[in-house]
């Protein structure tokens, strides 16, 4: 198994205890944590914990799966969960013989404003999260993160859901959307792109569209129109960042980390 955390004393107990009992080794890799991640982390005997400057999500994760030791990994953000069908799922995965696939996609299911959030693109989400270790790589762009299988089959989607406990509150979401928006500004205009004014206008709008009526947020009541419009402001945010980035008037957003980019 393994993890990325950066700060993570609320919730890496959690997702450790819910896999614990599946898992041969967990190797946590830790971003320089400030908070008391490392001693809870390391409070667990199966905890393998390394720790090491933050270049990027994809090559933190990528850099997690060098310190496992065995063929299959199982991968969880510290912010999830597996729920018991997931494990009950994995246990008889590990108890079969030949195996002919090489990762298996999950189900990821979030809660957020009060309520499981069913609908709004948000779920199933289905993504590999156990895989074999020579056979996979995590590839996207930073912070949307995804495994990639390089070779091989794919297995049936495993039965249980990831729990993920995204946000706290509303006013963690948008932190976070503000966080994540620069990083992905950031990331594209290092790539080359730049400020589209065109974009900026019609892009949000669009947004929120597929959410709220194409992924059926509304199904999902009131969050469902928090998460269709939050979504939207995220989108215009990546562009508006874009600008500030396109007309030289900042060198990166000061929310990115001065360590993020470099490997």
């Amino acid at each position: 198994m393994a993890i990325i955390t950066f700060n993570e004393e609320k919730n890496i107990a959690d997702c450790i205890r819910s896999i614990e009992s599946v898992a041969d080794e967990i190797i946590v890799l830790d971003s320089l944590s400030t908070d008391r991640t490392k001693e809870i982390a390391t409070s667990f005997s199966k905890v393998k914990f390394y720790e090491s400057p933050f270049p990027g999500h994809v090559e933190q994760k990528n850099k997690a799966i060098g310190f496992c030791s065995n063929d299959w990994i199982f991968s969880l953000d510290a912010d999830e969960r597996a729920d018991k069908t997931l494990v009950h799922s994995i246990e008889a995965f590990l108890e079969s013989e030949n195996i002919t696939v090489n990762g298996y996609k999950i189900a990821r299911l979030t809660y957020h404003l009060g309520r499981w959030i069913r609908h709004s693109g948000w779920y199933p989400l289905r993504r590999f999260r156990l895989f074999q270790k020579n056979a996979a790589t995590w590839v996207g762009e930073n912070p949307h993160d995804y495994i990639e299988l390089k070779s091989g089959s794919i297995g049936k989607v495993m039965k249980g859901d990831i729990l993920h406990y995204s946000f706290t509150d509303f006013s963690h979401q948008i932190t976070t959307i503000n966080q994540f928006s620069s990083i992905v500004a950031y990331t594209r205009y290092a790539k080359g792109e730049r400020f589209s004014l065109a974009k900026t206008i019609f892009k949000p709008f669009g947004k929120f569209l597929e959410i709220y009526l194409f992924k059926f947020g509304f199904l999902d009541g009131i969050p469902g129109l928090w998460i269709a419009i939050a979504s939207a402001f995220s989108t215009y945010l990546k562009y508006a960042k874009l600008y500030e980035l396109d007309r030289k008037q900042i060198e990166r957003p000061s929310n990115v980390r001065k360590e993020y980019g470099k490997n």
